[in-house]
């Protein structure tokens, strides 16, 4: 009975749920459960929803390394990137680092030499998947008939004056050479100054002409032209350029750019606004790569201040008549012009910055280092002008920027340089860490720039930072990323004198030898006079001695076959002092003996001191040597060691006797 009621019971709880959930699915879709009651809410008008799938993302090959990459820091112990092939040869010092990349370098061009030169060779792709750069190029002509598909072949190889030959070779045979064809040529022809570029893997040739312009570039130099001129080839009247321009029939707007750009770039300022005259008279409409060229050519043909921004003022004014729009190419130019205008520049930098902003372009590195600069003039005061730093650094902190600008690379050297005159630690951290924002570490240029921004900031650090947090950054950045020079290493040694740190010095000493400064002789003097100066507890004394005694050994042997250091009277003297604080007479005795080896005077001072050690000893025999030596030397004060040695030891007659003799010998010298 109780079974039977049970079950009835079961059957009955099973069916009412499902009742309820049946209710619950029907009246689910019109209920909204939000804070408010259930008597509140309205029926929703049902709609039918898009599903929209969205696009397959596209991953780039390198995405999985990438990934992987962001999620460890540098590893200050380790080697650089570029040197973990060869971890064995990962070079100890800066000579050794330019050595390592000269040689690294020359061998890929050499490996390219001849894969390029013997092309059939090497046809077999290993490389799955395809990599280019490791297949042979084709650098040489396929096309061998005059006509204007080889032309086009030898521009795109780069050939200028293969190219102005067969362009020549084609208009004597009648050949007419489309426009566009022919504005390629004029755009290479113009890049490369007229002459054809230098490739990588070929060593360079001298020929009369290149010799000429040589010679020509450095009378510029002499004369007191910019050093960037020095470097290019001087654009030359009636070039090539110049005569395919004259013989085209309806030049564009293409033609006259490549032109205007190509004279901008090697010189040639006012032939440059000379063709774009040319180019209004013409009635066509210049593009923005002629304003921004333009624009950069400006404080070259003006020379008042006033005058050289009017120029640039007209110039955006034509622009905008013209119905122009600026890129941030061009705002970077005026920029960069407006480092030249001087107190015109201080004041229309910031309204040119709020321009590019209306316009919704975001300014580059390029764009903050120009304004930096015009700001901060190396070597002039910086009084009242700090707040323009960190007005630059609240706008770029934080963010990563990619290369759209030449001068991107010349920010973070700009502004360390403004952090060291300024003496301002805290934007130097600012700017360090801005440094380490996403790729940004790829935006500080060469390897001579790394070094001038390393060098800026540890010097910044030695001045300004306790030597344990100095300490601290030198151990996390040497020799990783940088190899501090002597100068630096300088700084790092009045840093430790100016917090009384001298214990630190021989642990210094390793670093300036492996870093290959140990045989540059003022930095080690500088150490030496360090050491002697103050006299230490026993154990920082020994280890100051050992120091000694090993830049001994560097003065008689070299370091690693360098030309060998010259004693003066002064290192002698340190030396000596250093050994005879820690007790080490004999090591002391060894460097005295070097003054009369090299033709050094010893001061009186330094025998005397001497001579207080020897008194603690006892040693009589000593003691007359060190006079002998003093009276070989004619020092005057000989005399006066020989009465502190007869006033001070016992001596035996036949010491007394010699005393004698050169007491009678010095007062005959005198």
């Amino acid at each position: 009975m109780a079974s039977s009621c049970s079950r009835a019971l079961r059957h009955h709880a099973c069916k009412s749920s499902r009742i309820l959930r049946i209710h619950l699915q029907n009246s689910w879709p019109n209920r909204s459960f939000a804070l408010n009651s259930a008597a509140d809410q309205q029926p929703a008008v049902s709609s039918l929803e898009e599903i929209v799938i969205p696009k397959k993302k596209t991953w780039s090959k390198e995405a999985v390394l990438q990934a992987l990459a962001s999620t460890v820091n540098r590893d200050p112990t380790a080697s650089d990137y570029r040197f973990q092939d060869d971890p064995y040869l990962a070079p100890k010092t800066a000579l050794e680092f330019k050595l390592f990349s000269l040689s690294q370098e020359a061998g890929r061009n050499a490996a390219k030499y001849f894969i390029n030169k013997y092309p059939n060779y090497f046809q077999k792709d290993y490389a799955h998947p395809h990599i280019p750069c490791l297949m042979p190029e084709t650098l040489e002509a396929q096309i061998e008939e005059a006509s204007e598909a080889a032309l086009a072949e030898r521009v795109q190889l780069r050939k200028v004056k293969a190219a102005v030959d067969l362009y020549d070779q084609l208009l004597q045979a009648g050949t007419t050479v489309s426009l566009d064809v022919t504005n390629e040529l004029l755009e290479l022809i113009c890049f490369y100054g007229d002459c054809d570029p230098a490739q990588e893997n070929v060593p360079e040739q001298r020929t009369e002409e290149t010799e000429d312009v040589q010679e020509e570039a450095q009378a510029k130099k002499a004369r007191g032209a910019k050093p960037s001129d020095a470097l290019r080839t001087p654009w030359k009247e009636n070039n090539n350029a110049e005569r395919i321009f004259a013989l085209l029939s309806e030049p564009n707007t293409r033609s006259y750019s490549a032109l205007i750009r190509g004279m901008v770039k090697y010189g040639a300022y006012s032939r440059a606004f000379s063709t774009y005259t040319d180019l209004l008279n013409s009635r066509l409409t210049a593009d923005v790569h002629i304003f921004t060229a333009l624009i950069a050519a400006a404080p070259d043909v003006q020379e008042k201040y006033n005058e050289k921004w009017d120029l640039i003022v007209d110039l955006l004014k034509q622009m905008a008549e013209q119905k122009v729009k600026p890129d941030l190419l061009t705002f970077n130019a005026v920029l960069k012009a407006l480092r030249r205008c001087g107190s015109v520049g201080k004041s229309q930098a910031f309204p040119v910055m709020r321009e590019m902003k209306a316009l919704n372009i975001d300014p580059c590195l390029a764009s903050y280092g120009h304004v930096l600069s015009i700001f901060y003039k190396a070597g002039a005061p910086v009084q009242g002008q700090k707040d323009i730093l960190q007005e630059v650094m609240n706008e770029v902190s934080g963010k990563s920027f990619t290369p759209q600008d030449p001068d991107d690379a010349q920010f973070f050297i700009t502004a360390m340089r403004i952090c060291l005159d300024t003496k301002d630690i805290e934007q130097a951290y600012r700017v360090h860490e801005l440094l380490g924002v996403g790729d940004n570490w790829r935006l500080v240029g060469d390897y001579v720039k790394q070094n001038i921004y390393y060098a800026r900031f540890f010097s910044l650090l030695c001045l300004m930072e306790s030597v344990d947090v100095m300490m601290k950054w030198y151990r996390d950045l040497v020799p990783s990323v940088y190899y501090p020079s002597s100068n630096v290493m300088t700084d790092l040694l009045r840093a430790l004198d100016t917090d009384n740190r001298l214990e630190l010095i021989p642990q210094i000493w390793k670093d300036i030898k492996t870093l290959g400064h140990g045989n540059r002789q003022k930095l080690v003097e500088d150490l030496l006079a360090l050491m002697a100066r103050e006299t230490h507890t026993p154990q920082v004394q020994d280890s100051l001695a050992d120091c000694a005694l090993d830049i001994r050994s560097l003065y008689s042997t070299g370091d690693r076959g360098k030309a060998l250091m010259s004693w003066t009277a002064g290192s002698l003297s340190d030396v000596i002092s250093v050994l005879l604080a820690a007790h080490r007479r004999a090591h002391a005795w060894e460097t005295l003996k070097l003054f009369k080896t090299h033709n050094r005077v010893p001061s009186v001072d330094l025998l005397n001191r001497f001579l207080t050690c020897v008194k603690d000893s006892g040693d009589v025999d000593e003691a007359v040597e060190l006079v002998k030596m003093s009276a070989g030397f004619c020092l005057p004060d000989t005399h006066t060691l020989i009465q502190r040695i007869q006033q001070e030891f016992e001596l035996s007659p036949q010491h007394r006797s010699i005393l004698s003799d050169l007491e009678i010998q010095s007062f005959s010298s005198d």
